[in-house]
């Protein structure tokens, strides 16, 4: 976690529909941080300075730092709404991080090593079952990202969630609700091309067949 986010912003007096709007004409992003033993408190971001900050995926999985009119609070991006037309964030929630507690957030996947999969060099493709992961852990040990290693794996095989490798202190919220939950991270599939070549085969083997059974009779 060495990038180190910092958003500034400023409180607002008002809520609601009204003043959210208001923000949002002058260029700014309504929002809200909570949590942390201190009472909710409404404010707002510009719009260009979140916008080019979230360019980088760190920042989802990274604790910022919220000035709010000179007073810095630690705080994780808890949700966002987006315009679904336009490219226009209307709404932010930040929860503040208390760094003694335990808390719950998604963490982006990277996938490694494909290249070194048996099943994708005989021609398989990977398919992607999830993108993130909810994981428990202290503020402290957030990690950027949670790598899924692909070696190894051979068409037909799926790496699950209990496969993954995570550093101490780090747990998946899925797997504390049974083995039910133990899903598919990802897995190699046959490809198109390859499967229909097979049944191709298949039809010219049972066609040679049919021959040969016409020419003995």
């Amino acid at each position: 976690m060495s990038n180190v986010f910092e958003f500034n912003a400023v409180s607002r007096v008002a809520a609601g529909t009204g003043s959210a709007k208001a923000s949002r004409r002058n260029g700014n992003i309504p929002a809200v941080i909570y949590g942390g033993n201190s009472e909710p408190e409404l404010i707002e971001l510009n719009h260009n300075a979140v916008v080019k900050s979230l360019a980088n995926e760190a920042v989802y999985s990274h604790i910022l730092k919220l000035n709010v009119g000179g007073k810095i609070e630690n705080a994780i991006l808890k949700d966002m709404q987006r315009h679904p037309a336009k490219t226009q964030i209307l709404h932010m929630d930040f929860m503040r991080v208390v760094m003694s507690e335990k808390l719950k957030l998604n963490v982006p996947l990277h996938f490694i090593n494909e290249e070194l999969s048996p099943g994708v060099k005989e021609g398989g493709v990977v398919m992607h079952s999830m993108t993130e992961v909810e994981i428990e852990c202290l503020p402290g040990n957030i990690p950027e990202y949670i790598e899924v290693d692909l070696t190894g794996l051979q068409i037909g095989e799926s790496i699950h969630l209990s496969q993954l490798v995570l550093v101490d202190g780090l747990e998946i919220i899925a797997l504390t609700h049974g083995e039910d939950h133990d899903l598919p991270v990802a897995q190699v599939m046959k490809s198109k091309g390859a499967t229909d070549e097979d049944a191709a085969a298949a039809e010219g083997d049972d066609g040679a067949a049919t021959e040969e059974e016409v020419a003995s009779e």
